[in-house]
C-alpha cells in the first residue's frame, strides 16, 4: 500500500489517523452538536471511537471506497476534526466529501481550509471529476461552507437517509472540477 498522503495548509496538517488519536477524537465525537448532522449518536467512549470510527477510516482505504484525513493544527498534533472522501466511484470519477470539526473551532475558517485542501487533492491526485456532499437541511454552517467553495445545490433528496429511527431528507450538493475556484 502506498504511503498515506499528508496535506499541509497554512494552519493545518491533515494526516492519517492513528489509534493514539481516539481520545482526542472522542472529545468531539461525543458532542451531540457535532455528530447529529453526521447521522450518528454521540460516542460513549474513546474505545468505541477506536473500534468504530478509526477502523472505518482504515477500512475505506483498504476497500478503495474512500480516504479520510484527521485535521490537526500546525502547532500541535492534536486531532480537532476530520475530512475526506467516501462512497468513491473510481469508474465514474466521483466521491462524496464529508467533514466534522470540534465545536471549539467552529467559525474560524478551519473546516473551509481543510475542505479546500482535500478537494484540491481529489482533483489533482485521485482523478475526480465530481465531488458530492450530502447535507442535512438544518445544517446551515455546512451549506454555507460548501457554497463558499463553489458547490451547487442540486436539490432535495427526500427520505434519503434513515437516522435516529426515522427517514430524513438531505440536500445534494456537487462541485465539478472545472468549477473549482482554486487553481489546480
Amino acid at each position: 500500500m502506498p504511503n498515506f498522503p499528508i496535506i499541509e495548509t497554512d494552519r493545518l496538517i491533515l494526516r492519517e489517523v492513528t489509534p493514539e488519536d481516539a481520545t482526542a477524537m472522542y472529545a468531539y465525537l461525543s458532542d451531540k452538536d457535532v455528530v447529529t448532522n453526521m447521522g450518528l449518536e454521540p460516542y460513549k467512549s474513546s474505545s468505541d471511537v477506536l473500534n468504530e470510527e478509526i477502523n472505518w477510516y482504515k477500512s475505506i482505504i483498504v476497500e478503495g471506497t474512500g480516504i479520510r484525513w484527521v485535521i490537526t493544527k500546525r502547532e500541535s498534533n492534536v486531532v480537532i476534526g476530520s475530512c475526506g472522501f467516501l462512497n468513491m466511484s473510481r469508474g465514474h470519477h466521483r466521491a462524496e466529501i464529508g467533514f466534522e470539526l470540534h465545536k471549539e473551532y467552529w467559525k474560524q475558517g478551519i473546516s473551509s481550509e481543510a475542505v479546500e485542501a482535500v478537494i484540491q487533492h481529489g482533483y489533482m491526485n485521485l482523478n475526480l471529476e465530481r465531488i458530492e456532499a450530502i447535507v442535512d437541511p438544518e445544517n446551515f454552517l455546512s451549506q454555507k461552507l460548501l457554497e463558499k467553495q463553489g458547490f451547487k445545490k442540486e436539490g432535495l433528496l427526500r427520505h434519503y437517509e434513515y437516522n435516529f429511527g426515522e427517514f430524513s431528507d438531505v440536500y445534494m450538493y456537487s462541485l465539478l472540477k472545472k468549477d473549482f475556484k482554486t487553481k489546480i
